[in-house]
């Protein structure tokens, strides 16, 4: 195991109620004129919005609205909020829904402080800001993470650029509220898409060449096997409350990054899905179900026994001990399986993706750099290999 430094100090406040919560927290986390960040209308159908509304205003906290925020998140709605913290002297950022909201608002408190254009941040050619102002969350969405991770991302509408950025600690939210009860109604691509990005950002720090990382290793594994059992309950029976409450935690875990201290991360899949959601504006889940495998092949001969295990203890395969790589792909297989039973898409077809645009993905990741990923370096030529698996069935 690698030094490491690990900083995670957002409080979480989960269970069925507790966003009655919320302006309390905002009080006891230093908030006294709030901008109160959605995306579409679908809080108000759950309750969650008149639910934290009202919260906030029994803490006599008031707030500006900012609604809007799409799936894959846009700068222009980040301009937007920048504009209405200044004007409406805001000092805290209140998110109320999932991953793309959160990541708006974290960008809209950190380039409320910025002096210059918020995406120099993500360009790195500025430095983000030490004193963001404080954000918190009520997750409406098991999915991204965003609610306990220190990183965000935003796709600038100019030159479609999907881009992170650089991960901070002052980016974790000071608290987030989860409520199982909130993802209950939510439709079943989306809670697919939510356990499909989970197990991405498990198998993002899983698949290391690292020595020595058993405790992490297994913190993984048990991540993974708790999603791969209560995903299918959540879409058999979407009232399921501890299934629900299984899938909410565990995308928490998946990327707070107590799995991944300690070891080389790889995070290809993530770069080469942020081309696909780019070109295509996909959900990231989707694209994810669609690069995962086909990286997980093209990079399997390079560590075939890290491969087998995961086989062997997420999904239970036979480990073949004469021929390591049989095992290794019958894992790779297995997830491939696991992702058409949650009716997820495995190919660039399903997708609504295209083979002729492989040139042009790759060429627009070239603006960001190259190589990436921490287990395989993954180059041009890498890049356009992978994307040609992922049209095999």
């Amino acid at each position: 195991m690698d030094n490491f430094a690990f900083y995670s100090p957002t409080y979480f406040a989960f269970g069925n109620g507790e966003e009655k919560k919320t302006g309390a927290l905002v009080r006891r986390f230093g908030g006294s004129r709030v901008l109160l960040v959605m995306g579409g209308g679908s809080v108000k159908k759950i309750d969650a919005y008149e639910a934290v509304t009202d919260s906030l205003k029994k803490a006599d906290l008031p707030f500006v609205e900012l609604w809007g925020v799409q799936p894959n998140p846009r700068s222009g709605k980040v301009y937007e909020g920048i504009e209405l913290v200044r004007r409406e002297n805001l000092d805290f950022i209140l998110a109320l829904g999932g991953g793309s909201v959160i990541d708006t608002a974290k960008a809209i408190a950190f380039g409320a402080v910025y002096e210059g254009d918020f995406w120099e941040v993500f360009d790195r050619s500025g430095d983000m800001p030490e004193h963001p102002l404080p954000v918190g969350t009520v997750l409406t969405l098991s999915a991204a993470g965003s609610e306990g991770s220190n990183s965000c991302v935003i796709t600038r509408e100019e030159g479609n650029l999907k881009w992170g950025a650089p991960k901070s600690d002052a980016l974790r939210p000071q608290f987030s509220v989860l409520n199982p009860r909130f993802t209950c109604s939510l439709p079943p691509y989306q809670t697919a898409c939510g356990a499909v990005d989970m197990i991405a950002h498990i198998c993002e720090r899983y698949f290391t060449n690292t020595p020595n990382v058993g405790l992490t290793d297994r913190l993984c594994e048990a991540l993974l096997k708790t999603i791969v059992e209560a995903a299918p309950k959540a879409l058999e029976n979407p009232m399921d409350y501890h299934a629900r409450a299984d899938l909410m935690w565990a995308g928490m875990l998946a990327h707070n990054d107590s799995c991944g201290v300690g070891r080389k991360q790889d995070w290809a899949s993530h770069q080469i899905e942020h081309e696909l959601s780019a070109f295509y504006d996909c959900a990231h889940g989707a694209g994810l179900a669609v690069v995962m495998p086909a990286w997980m092949s093209y990079v399997m001969p390079t560590n075939p026994a890290r491969f087998a295990r995961f086989a062997v203890e997420v999904f239970g395969c036979e480990l073949d001990a004469m021929d390591v790589e049989r095992t290794a792909k019958e894992g790779i297989r297995r997830l491939k399986s696991f992702f058409r039973l949650l009716g997820m898409p495995t190919t660039l077809k399903e997708l609504g993706a295209k083979t002729e645009d492989i040139p042009a993905m790759v060429l627009h990741r070239a603006e960001k750099g190259f190589p990436f990923g921490g287990m395989v370096e993954i180059g041009p030529a890498e890049m356009a290999d992978i994307l040609l698996l992922c049209d095999e069935e």
